[in-house]
């Protein structure tokens, strides 16, 4: 039984452990090379708290255990709107910033679909993880130039600045020293992260086989809430600070990511079909969910406690209904 968990349990140290120095190292060299505030914050930070999930979905794929690499994209979304979002609006009622609900949400909603659609008649081959690379660079491009432009501000620079909120070193002057340090710094964190990921996947494999359970199922599950634990950090601690429209954006912005980023990558580098049960069943939930988080935003661009506690108990039923 400490066989099967160990793995898995230090694989999700390594994993948070590594993506903390991997964006403080990534952001401090940055800043010292003089890149924008802005660049930074939408490149660096946004892809270095998605990195658990990028590498995880990434060696997943590699090892030929596909359940778990796209489980881990689609249940990563599901996990930050209904129990994420849904515990930051428990804490502290959502405000909803109308740019990212008509700019951020829109898109996050439309890759769903993309996604969901592709996943039934499409395998995820390279071409198609080259289409949804493209797709987030193009994005990301899109934001940088609009809101360098008009000062506007989405879920991109929301899921930077709730990490801001969480290391505050992000935003301190980090004093004389040696600029070959921050590299070194982001690269312990790299590795840190690729050996945590390794670690999870092993584990979660392991425990699928000793309880007799779906590797697609544990993907969904344990593996996508251990690789949204820095979401969670940060949109909780949005949320006690009050800041509640930074939760959102956080969430809404890690959809994105999720997708195209790393379920772009994961075509890209390990091709291979989505799982059936993920295609018929969890694809159209995260659509279904992530329909329901758009709606809950547009009435009075906020997320009532009471929202929030039907999210969470979402959540809930979720799991209960996919776990055998």
């Amino acid at each position: 039984m400490i066989e099967t968990w160990l793995p898995l349990l230090g694989g999700l140290i390594l994993l948070v452990a590594g993506g903390e120095l991997l964006v403080r190292g990534s952001v401090e060299a940055a800043e010292r090379l003089g890149v924008s505030p802005l660049v930074i914050g939408l490149t660096l930070v946004g892809f270095g708290t998605s990195m658990p999930e990028l590498v995880t979905s990434v060696q997943a794929g590699l090892k030929g255990s596909p359940g778990i690499a796209y489980g881990n994209v689609v249940g990563s979304n599901i996990a930050n709107i209904l129990l994420i979002a849904g515990v930051s609006a428990l804490i502290c009622p959502v405000v909803v910033a109308r740019s990212a609900l008509r700019r951020d949400a829109v898109v996050m909603l439309s890759v769903a679909v993309m996604f969901a659609l592709m996943a039934v008649f499409v395998p995820m081959a390279q071409a198609v993880g080259v289409g949804f690379l493209a797709l987030l660079i193009g994005y990301i491009l899109f934001v940088i130039r609009q809101e360098r432009n008009a000062g506007a501000t989405g879920a991109l620079h929301d899921k930077s600045l709730a990490l801001a909120e969480v290391d505050t070193a992000l935003s301190q002057p980090h004093g004389q020293r040696h600029i070959a340090i921050p590299f070194l710094i982001t690269l312990a964190g790299l590795a840190l992260v690729i050996a945590g990921g390794s670690l999870l996947v092993s584990g979660a494999v392991a425990l699928a086989r000793g309880f007799g359970i779906s590797e697609t199922i544990i993907g969904l599950t344990i593996v996508a809430v251990g690789t949204s634990m820095p979401e969670l950090v940060t949109s909780v601690v949005a949320a006690v600070k009050r800041q509640g429209d930074v939760a959102f954006g956080n969430v809404i912005g890690s959809n994105i990511y999720n997708i195209l980023g790393i379920g772009g990558a994961t075509a890209l580098i390990a091709p291979s079909q989505v799982p059936d049960e993920i295609a018929r069943f969890d694809a159209p939930v995260m659509v279904g969910v992530s329909l329901l988080l758009v709606l809950f935003a547009a009435t009075g661009f906020r997320i009532a406690r009471w929202e929030g506690a039907v999210l969470v108990a979402g959540y809930a039923v979720y799991v209960w209904s996919i776990w055998p």
